[in-house]
């Protein structure tokens, strides 16, 4: 027997409003995702597009960024790795600033955020509906630009085992493996980027200002990350660990800083998150 709610008009079910599969096509159709999408897939390509025009005479520089770069031609892997290497930074963290930052922020400048309201669509449900969609769209993008990678690195280099400065060759069988747990790791590390964008979101009716907000506040704790005089309080900064998906390539593998990194980040994703909802529960929506 369907449920009804006191006041509201017979039928209606807070649970099925805003259904998923909805707001996934409607915000498929946004100019935004298709741009967002389309450069995880032209990327690849254009740094595969690069290295045919380089002659090889320049000095790729020292470091593990060079090794790196001497490397990537190696094969579909290490061409794969590299791409991730220059993404992670931040192309990765604008693309998932932008689709949890612009979100709600998008709605209210639109004047739309309200009439979804008014449907009515129970403010907790739109939030998480929201949620979801640009969580699925964040991993959607993360696996574009590693598949597309992998795809034209394997046709142009070749299927090859994966080589790293931190590891022992590896068979590409365990390589690729190796490759899906450093995914996994950077998409867990950039739900602190998603959690902040979220919280900027509900906050603001300018959505230029949620992802440039959490994008800013990024590379701020980036900056601080770099000062040694801060000692263990570097620990606390939410990029301290971004970068311990190296340690997934070595030989063995070190996961003391994953699980510490992971730890990190789910900690402080929940605590925006929480704020995100307990702050659009309570405010008044006029936009």
């Amino acid at each position: 027997m369907a449920t009804s709610t006191v006041g509201a008009a017979a039928g209606y079910r807070p649970s099925t409003t805003l259904p998923f599969l909805a707001e996934f096509r409607r915000q498929a159709a946004r100019r935004r995702t298709q741009l967002a999408l389309g450069f995880m897939v032209l990327l690849p390509l254009i740094i595969l597009i690069a290295f045919q025009f380089d002659s090889g005479d320049d000095d790729n520089g020292g470091g593990e960024f060079g090794s790196l770069i001497s490397f990537a031609t190696s094969g579909g892997l290490n061409f794969t790795l590299f791409t991730i290497f220059v993404s992670a930074s931040f192309l990765l963290v604008v693309v998932v600033a932008l689709f949890f930052g612009d979100t709600v922020a998008s709605e209210a400048s639109w004047g739309s955020l309200r009439y979804l309201l008014a449907v009515p669509v129970p403010r907790a449900r739109l939030l998480t509906v929201k949620l979801l969609v640009a969580a699925a769209y964040s991993g959607l993008a993360l696996l574009l630009l590693a598949g597309t990678a992998l795809a034209a690195g394997s046709l142009r280099y070749g299927w090859s085992p994966l080589r790293s400065t931190v590891a022992a060759e590896l068979p590409p069988g365990e390589g690729l493996l190796r490759l899906l747990a450093v995914l996994g790791y950077l998409a867990v590390v950039l739900l602190v980027v998603a959690g902040l964008a979220f919280l900027l979101s509900v906050s603001t009716d300018a959505a230029l200002g949620a992802v440039g907000g959490a994008v800013l506040l990024w590379i701020l704790s980036s900056i601080l990350d770099q000062i040694t005089a801060l000692g263990v309080l570097r620990d606390f900064l939410p990029t301290h660990f971004s970068t311990a998906w190296l340690g997934l390539l070595s030989t063995p593998v070190q996961t003391d800083d994953v699980v510490r990194g992971t730890i990190s980040a789910i900690s402080y994703a929940t605590l925006f998150w929480a704020l995100a909802y307990w702050r659009f529960t309570r405010k008044d929506v006029t936009s």
